[in-house]
Formats: C-alpha cells, sequence, structure tokens
C-alpha cells in the first residue's frame, strides 16, 4: 500500500468500527499520519513494517500492519514478526485474509513466527484489550472491540503474555501506605528524588533511557529504545509533559530509577474526533494545551528502577512521589500501567497500596513455518 488515499484510508477506517462505542477515543490525524511516516519515523532506521487493506465489494473492511524489528531478534535471539493497527469487521473471513497476508511478507523476511498486536515494538502501543471495555483508554493504550479475541484466536494465534492496567480511585489511600513503607526505608539508601529539568529535556530524556533500558532489560518482550526513537518520543510527548508528573531518583549524580506520568489528554480528544483545526484555526490545539494542566485524569506511564537498587525502596519513594505531587495535591484519578501478569513484585506492591487491577491485555503469537 504506497498512495497518500490508501494511506488516509487505512487511518480514517476506524472510525467505522468504533462509529457506535462510546468508549472509543478518536486518534488525532495528524499524530497518526507521522507515526507511519517513513521517512520521519524513528523505527525505519534499523527496522521495517508494511500496511495492508481489505476490500470487499470495493469497501474497506479491514486493515493491518505487519512490522520486522532486526534488534528485538538480535537481542532475544528470536525469528519473529508483529502485526500491529489491527481493525476489522466482525468477519472471520476477513480476519483471516489480512492474518494472511501479513505472514506472507514476514515470511518474505524469513520470519518463522508473528506476535501481536504490537505496533512496531513494545515500546509502542501494544496489546489486546480482553476485559473492561467499558473504560475509555487512557493515553497511548489500546481499545478494541471484544469480539477481535474470537477473530484472532479462530486465527490460530495463542496466548503469549498478558499486561495489566491498575485504577488507582484513592490516592490518599496510597499515600498514607507509601508513607508507613518510606519510614521502614529511611535511611536504608542513599537516593536524591528529584523533579525532571523540562528545560533540558534533551539531557533528561537520555537519562530516562539509560534507566529504561537497564530496569527493563530482563522484561519479556523488551527491546531498547534507540537514540533516535527516544529524542522522538520526547518531542512527542514534550507539550503534554508537566513538572511535577516526572520523577528521578540519584545517586551521587547517577540515574537509578524514574517514574513518569502524563495528563491523560484522551479526556480532552475524544471530543475532537481527529482534529486539531476547524475552520481553518488551530481551536483543537487552543483546547488541549489550555486543558493540559486542569486534566484530573492521569497515566502513570512508566516506574523502573535498575536491578540492583529494587529492594532498597527507591520505586516506593518514587510512587510517593507521584502521588503527593502529582495526584493528592492536583485531585487527579489515574491509571497505572502496564505491568506484566508475572511481575509478582510491583503486582503485589500496588494491591497493598489499594490499586485495582482493571483491564488486561493480551499479546498473542502464532508460528508461521
Amino acid at each position: 500500500m504506497g498512495s497518500r488515499a490508501d494511506r488516509n484510508a487505512f487511518i480514517r477506517f476506524p472510525w467505522r468500527i468504533y462509529d457506535n462505542d462510546p468508549a472509543w477515543v478518536p486518534p488525532l490525524i495528524i499524530e497518526r499520519k507521522a507515526f507511519l511516516d517513513r521517512k520521519r519515523h524513528p523505527f525505519y532506521r534499523h527496522g521495517d513494517a508494511a500496511l495492508f487493506l481489505a476490500r470487499k465489494n470495493a469497501e474497506i473492511v479491514g486493515r493491518i500492519m505487519a512490522s520486522d524489528d532486526p534488534n528485538y531478534n538480535a537481542l532475544h535471539q528470536s525469528n519473529v514478526g508483529c502485526f500491529g493497527l489491527f481493525e476489522c469487521i466482525n468477519n472471520r473471513d476477513v480476519a483471516t485474509a489480512l492474518f494472511e497476508r501479513a505472514e506472507s511478507w514476514l515470511r518474505e523476511k524469513e520470519r518463522t513466527e508473528i506476535m501481536g498486536p504490537i505496533d512496531y515494538s513494545t515500546n509502542y502501543v501494544c496489546g489486546l484489550l480482553i476485559d473492561g471495555f467499558q473504560f475509555p483508554p487512557t493515553i497511548l493504550t489500546a481499545h478494541n472491540p471484544p469480539y477481535y479475541l474470537d477473530l484472532i484466536e479462530s486465527c490460530g494465534f495463542t496466548k503469549a503474555k498478558d499486561w495489566y492496567a491498575w485504577w488507582f480511585a484513592d490516592p490518599a489511600k496510597a499515600v498514607a501506605q507509601l508513607r508507613r513503607l518510606g519510614v521502614r526505608f529511611k535511611g536504608r539508601c542513599p537516593a536524591i528524588i528529584r523533579s525532571a529539568n523540562l528545560r533540558n529535556l534533551r539531557d533528561e530524556s537520555r537519562r530516562l533511557r539509560q534507566i529504561y533500558n537497564q530496569a527493563w532489560e530482563k522484561n519479556w518482550g523488551f527491546v531498547p529504545f534507540t537514540e533516535a526513537e527516544i529524542q522522538f518520543m520526547t518531542k512527542e510527548l514534550k507539550p503534554l509533559l508537566v513538572p511535577e508528573f516526572a520523577w528521578i531518583a540519584e545517586i551521587r549524580d547517577q540515574p537509578i530509577g524514574f517514574t513518569l506520568c502524563l495528563p491523560d489528554i484522551n479526556v480532552v480528544l475524544r471530543h475532537l474526533n481527529g482534529r486539531l483545526t476547524r475552520f481553518g484555526f488551530p481551536i483543537g490545539l487552543i483546547k488541549l494545551l489550555f486543558c493540559k494542566k486542569r486534566i484530573r485524569k492521569g497515566r502513570l506511564i512508566a516506574l523502573g528502577v535498575v536491578e540492583k537498587y529494587r529492594r532498597a525502596g527507591i520505586a516506593e519513594m518514587l510512587v510517593l512521589r507521584v502521588m503527593e505531587e502529582t495526584m493528592v495535591k492536583r485531585g487527579i484519578t489515574g491509571e497505572l500501567s502496564m505491568t506484566l501478569e508475572d511481575n509478582f513484585m510491583i503486582n503485589r506492591f500496588l494491591e497493598a497500596i489499594g490499586a485495582q487491577r482493571y483491564k488486561t491485555y493480551r499479546i498473542y503469537r502464532k508460528s508461521i513455518d
């Protein structure tokens, strides 16, 4: 699929699928174009991807992306490709045709397994929502109709891994419990926790990348952010960042942990219908920037501590700082996501401080030998 018209149709197709879904949040069309732009997106500096549309009687009835990440396969000594951006009418024949086309493309890359939904890699939106359909997606998370579960499994896919999303309905309760934990950890680790310096975002993003690539390296599905990818994502998220939403833990100026929270701009995007301009004026952009600090919903998007300091209370203190400065003081409720189903340490910790597991996302896999 190479024409501009086809690419625009690929981007616009979800509007048909979610026309009657009150939980769906339309993506920004300008952001989707940048995400799929082979010349702009840094994934294409080391990987490759292809987009496919399914038509029936000249009408578009489905779409899918196939992607190949050599960095992931080199790290994991695997031979897997991915599918993502899957949208389809409730028809098994259409779903089968889409997956067969994606699998064929990956075979041409000499891959023997397909995994997804993953948009490029696990550093981007991934996972099929399998419960919690009534809740709107938070920023940078997936949403889909319940029938996708049947379509994917009917095409021979089986579960690879589940991810959880957690909801903090009462941040004050979590703060009280975290403060008690803080007393226990006090003096155990000489770490300093500070807010991120948004005036020097380029250097800060390098610190976050350093921590991320160390803290997540043993996680299932991990692939390190490249320098180009972290700079691209920093540029994309910069307009949304608020100083009290990002915290870094350091020991003698050496970064050992961080947490990043974002205001859930999906609260605003739900009403923009994918466009930042109307009648030639940037009405949506003005509304988005105006509401950024007034949004009362957030997503704790990342929490990481290098392995050496994981039992020193650093994660607890980072979450406490987010809860105190971001949620309690601003009156924000929100989500922490996503955590692996077998990350028992973090999942038990979240349960202990009162978080409720309210969504599950699933990654599927299939042999295409």
